[in-house]
């Protein structure tokens, strides 16, 4: 973070979890749309205090980032986004429950 030594990084792979292949899709189609750029994504990414970066997953710390740029962009505000995600809660909490609507 910010030039600090972070010691040794793991070299061993991992199978990603469908909800980190999706916030890499979404980075990668939103950016390639002209959203935003990759210093964009950056920027977020260093203007985040210390406890919320060293609290958030790789992944948390992206779609942290990519939302962010995304408002600043226009796409959303955040009172749609914040509607949209009670919307989605609103359906249940698995995807049976989901589809029985």
């Amino acid at each position: 973070m910010g030039g600090t030594a972070a010691g040794p990084v793991p070299a061993d792979q991992h199978d990603f979890a469908l909800w980190e292949k999706r916030v890499d899709a979404l980075m990668v189609i939103t950016s390639g749309k002209g959203y935003f750029t990759v210093d964009g994504l950056r920027r977020v990414l260093e203007d985040m205090p210390p406890a919320s970066f060293e609290q958030m997953s790789y992944y948390e710390r992206w779609i942290a980032s990519v939302n962010q740029n995304l408002v600043e962009a226009g796409v959303y505000t955040t009172a749609e986004l914040a509607n949209r995600m009670t919307a989605v809660a609103a359906r249940g909490t698995t995807y049976g429950e989901a589809a029985s609507d």
